[in-house]
């Protein structure tokens, strides 16, 4: 077992002991923590704001203090889950990178996380686009060439969106002028004050409506449909397999109904929990995340996204067990979606199966810390493969 994995199961075991009683409007007595912690992107984030408004409709009605810890990558975002310090994540794709162990979470330190759905925003916005500095003049992704682009150090959910979309124009990094940046925050102000053209961010991010303000202005570069350039399509769900198509009109100015964005979207946030998080508790946070959308609904552009009508239950990452058992008590858990998430499960144990095959045989072979990525992509595409699975990549 991982440092982080034992740090998390002590964790889990300790916030036991922590539960306290309150009323939930409506409910009888139940219980859960006085004071939960969740995870988030910058201050200034859709992700951090969204948070925040759940946070206070959880406060006045629940009597629960949310605290929202903002991070500027996935790694220093995701290891507070991790390691217990955080019962809840509202996190972006980087929790299916994770599960997956690609990328940064290929490292020694990291490997498959056993990362469990509550819900995710589901708007009308587009989430994890290009956002661009709008007298950079880059109407559609195929604009981008020569672009000042931003690179978040720690943050492989950005910049692999970012991979994505130059794919889809059929470009790749070596024809933009790649630019390091230490946070997603960064990476937004320096588009703000001229230094970047473009970073990644959903349409509704609060730094997106600043650029919109500002004397730089802002422009979505737009994505054609899949069946205005199929090729590009392609490319882009090769890079990004959890992009699906979507016309935004939930946005900064220029976006509206009037002027939809055309681009790529997946559930943002998605708020997470690892698999040893307590039933009772994932529970009572469903129940609170969708019972009181009417409280934090109109707080920001894309709450509505957290309607549960909204959700799409077969998805990319399994739901947790607390959190089925919420959508089995208002009839919308199926004996289909039910066999879906067995299936997440199952992809969950063969990669974990994989690390540890991967483990052992690098203590074997020496192999060192820095090679250990590359010789464990291999086990892993090997794993998947004899599994039946899709390896998404394969290095």
């Amino acid at each position: 077992m991982s440092k982080l994995r034992a740090a998390t199961a002590l964790t889990a075991l300790a916030a036991v002991v922590l539960l306290v009683s309150f009323a939930l409007p409506g409910d009888a007595q139940t219980r859960m923590p006085r004071t939960l912690v969740w995870t988030a992107y910058d201050v200034g984030s859709a992700g951090y704001i969204q948070a925040a408004s759940i946070g206070h409709a959880m406060a006045q009605k629940a009597g629960i203090t949310v605290r929202v810890i903002p991070a500027g990558n996935d790694v220093s975002r995701q290891a507070p889950l991790a390691s217990g310090r955080a019962q809840f994540g509202a996190l972006g794709i980087a929790s299916f990178l994770s599960q997956e162990a690609v990328f940064e979470f290929a490292g020694t330190d990291w490997g498959p996380q056993p990362v469990r759905i509550v819900g995710a925003a589901w708007g009308d916005f587009n989430t994890g686009n290009v956002a661009a500095g709008g007298d950079t003049g880059a109407k559609t992704v195929f604009d981008l060439k020569g672009k000042r682009i931003a690179w978040v150090v720690g943050a492989p959910a950005l910049n692999q969106n970012m991979t994505a979309f130059l794919a889809c124009a059929n470009l790749t990094w070596n024809d933009v002028k790649k630019t390091d940046f230490p946070s997603w925050g960064a990476a937004g102000r320096a588009v703000i004050e001229g230094t970047a053209d473009a970073y990644i961010a959903s349409t509704n991010s609060g730094v997106v409506y600043e650029l919109a303000a500002s004397p730089r202005k802002y422009i979505a570069p737009a994505v054609p449909s899949p069946q205005e350039d199929p090729a590009c399509w392609q490319r882009l769900k090769k890079a990004a397999p959890y992009f699906e198509y979507n016309v935004a009109t939930v946005g900064a100015p220029p976006i509206s109904k009037d002027a939809p964005h055309k681009g790529a979207t997946y559930g943002y946030p998605i708020v997470t929990a690892y698999a040893n998080q307590p039933d009772e508790i994932v529970y009572q946070q469903t129940k609170l995340l969708y019972d009181l959308l009417p409280d934090y609904v109109a707080a920001h552009p894309g709450n509505d996204g957290f309607d549960l009508k909204k959700q799409r239950l077969k998805w990319v990452m399994p739901y947790h067990n607390g959190a089925i058992r919420y959508f089995k008590e208002k009839g919308v858990w199926t004996a289909e979606l039910e066999k879906h998430n067995q299936s997440l499960l199952k992809r969950q144990e063969v990669l974990q199966g994989a690390w540890d095959r991967a483990q052992g045989e690098a203590s074997e072979k020496k192999i060192k810390v820095a090679d250990f990525p590359k010789h464990w992509m291999k086990v892993r595409a090997g794993a998947l493969k004899t599994a039946g699975l899709e390896t998404y990549w394969d290095e």
